[in-house]
């Protein structure tokens, strides 16, 4: 890291509290939006033009204050800066204000069913008809779709080049006629995903993103914005409960006794330390203008495996109990001299675990995330690709 910490009488940190005060203890999500604290690194007028070291200022603020910002989801973390770095200043205008305020919420329309991790390889056509596309397809885990009001779509626009070159990017509004949703419930009988499916959906030419066939380029920088978003400091893909969380409820109730438990519970504290750092590593990177490049697939191959980590510790520190998702010891005598104090929590913390195997999967499987280190990083052999040079309509014939 190469950066002195803002001390407590910053000009910046005295001008954040100013505007608490003249807002309130709870602020309107549309107010933080209006002050730039929703994406402070964002351009102006969206957000501040904030350099990392004065977001993370806002958010420290902002967090001692008690204030909670509405999760942006894929709106915020993905869709958002791909329309800031491809889309028109009417695009702009139109869609980044709602997702800032929290009023339209998106998800994210990649996966396909027969493509798995080489993403490039879609199948989901999208023919130009005047001034409008003509889509057919499927997409599969589609997360919160049934919430969205909007998706961001790659397709493919033209077969008969290489399959990165042949696809564009798209704004997809969720209720367009065509567009249907089949649910996908998972073993915990949760209703998260669902594969979305495309007859003859019309999408106007200016739900376009960039360039006609440009859209792979676009689609890494969302892959970027995912692998960063997914790998922040809370254990379920940057949100929810973290490592400090938990390990304060341990030490709030005195500690464990369990020499397995506290071995476990200090390699939790170094799995959080280490991606800490590797976070300020990527700031002090950002502040000297380099942007972050195979260290985000780095991050999110820890994070994910920690993420897991820290659910399967909180679940067993409840013991027996940690099987049921609305009853814990509260008022037995627990396994653990921690678990009263864990337990508290523990329906958040239950359906986090549930949660945990997935962790690995979405956003880029742990094992894609290795290969690009090992790529990009180590420099050791690329796969090979024995449809290197084909068209994309040439290697499905085969």
């Amino acid at each position: 890291m190469d950066f002195d910490w803002p001390d407590d009488n910053d000009d910046r940190r005295l001008e954040i509290r100013e505007w608490l005060s003249s807002n309130g203890n709870n602020p309107s999500q549309e107010a933080l939006a209006r002050a730039g604290y929703v994406a402070p690194h964002w351009p102006k007028p969206y957000g501040l033009d904030a350099d990392p070291i004065h977001q993370l200022i806002i958010d420290e603020e902002l967090s001692k204050a008690g204030v909670k910002r509405a999760a942006g989801g894929i709106g915020l973390g993905w869709a958002g800066p791909t329309i800031l770095f491809g889309g028109t200043p009417e695009q702009q205008n139109r869609y980044l204000w709602p997702i800032l305020t929290g009023e339209e919420v998106w998800c994210q329309l990649f996966s396909e069913p027969d493509s798995g991790s080489d993403l490039a390889n879609l199948a989901t056509r999208a023919v130009r008809d005047g001034d409008r596309y003509i889509v057919n397809g499927s997409k599969i885990w589609s997360s919160g779709a049934h919430r969205s009001h909007l998706g961001i779509l790659i397709a493919r626009t033209d077969p008969d080049v290489p399959k990165h070159r042949g696809v564009s990017y798209f704004i997809c509004p969720m209720d367009t006629p065509g567009l249907e949703l089949q649910p996908i419930v998972d073993m915990t009988t949760a209703h998260s995903f669902n594969q979305t499916f495309f007859t003859d959906m019309e999408l106007p030419v200016e739900n376009r993103i960039g360039d006609e066939n440009d859209g792979w380029r676009l689609a890494k920088v969302t892959l970027g914005n995912e692998r960063v978003s997914l790998s922040g400091e809370g254990a379920l893909w940057g949100s929810g409960p973290s490592a400090k969380d938990l390990l304060d409820l341990v030490r709030a109730a005195g500690g464990l006794t369990d020499p397995n438990l506290r071995d476990r519970a200090s390699r939790l504290h170094i799995e959080g330390e280490v991606l800490r750092l590797i976070r300020l590593r990527t700031l002090s990177a950002q502040l000297q203008g380099r942007q972050p490049g195979p260290e985000a697939s780095v991050r999110k191959a820890l994070a994910d495996e920690h993420g897991q980590n820290v659910m399967q510790l909180a679940k067993d520190l409840t013991g027996s109990h940690g099987m049921l998702v609305d009853a814990g010891p509260l008022g037995e005598s627990p396994k653990f001299p921690v678990t009263h104090a864990v337990v508290e929590g523990w329906q958040h913390w239950h359906g986090g675990f549930l949660f945990s195997p997935a962790l690995t999967i979405g956003g880029g499987t742990s094992e894609v995330q290795r290969n690009i280190v090992a790529e990009r990083v180590l420099g050791l052999p690329h796969d090979v690709d024995i449809q290197s040079g084909q068209t994309w309509s040439e290697s499905k014939a085969q």
